[in-house]
């Protein structure tokens, strides 16, 4: 064998191992697609009623959102009436039952003063120095 004859044998045992290596790779890649594929359809098949689910959730959301937007106008309407009427009693009750109130007062203290005279006493003051009678201090109300 010549030499020309070995380089071409080696040539063509290279060949052969770059078309194995290249043959492994592209069915290996074929495989790797097809595992893709298979993924991608069932995260399809999934993700459809996934998506119909959430959008009855973000619409159910919204209603109940609706209703407690209703629910919070309906409650600050009746804080204002409440607000409103209590200070419609207020003016109309307040006024009188204060002035009744002073009148029984006062009725009271007259009625408990009429019973006889108030007891003395006989407590003196002291000064430094002096005694003063009890007559001469000023009296304290209570």
């Amino acid at each position: 064998m010549t030499g020309g004859e070995v380089a071409g044998i080696l040539v063509a045992v290279f060949w052969a191992i770059l078309v194995s290596f290249l043959a492994v790779v592209l069915v290996r890649l074929a495989q790797t697609l097809r595992a893709t594929t298979r993924l991608v359809a069932d995260v399809s098949e999934q993700a459809v009623p996934l998506l119909a689910e959430a959008s009855a959730a973000v619409r159910s959301a919204q209603t109940q959102l609706d209703r407690v937007d209703a629910i919070a106008s309906d409650v600050q309407e009746v804080t204002s009436n409440a607000s409103a009427l209590s200070t419609t009693v207020a003016s109309t009750f307040g006024g009188p039952l204060v002035k009744v109130a002073a009148f029984g007062y006062g009725v009271r203290r007259a009625l408990g003063r009429g019973d006889g005279p108030e007891p003395r006493r006989d407590r003196r003051t002291v000064v430094v120095g002096r005694t003063l009678p009890g007559a001469r201090r000023s009296k304290r109300k209570g």
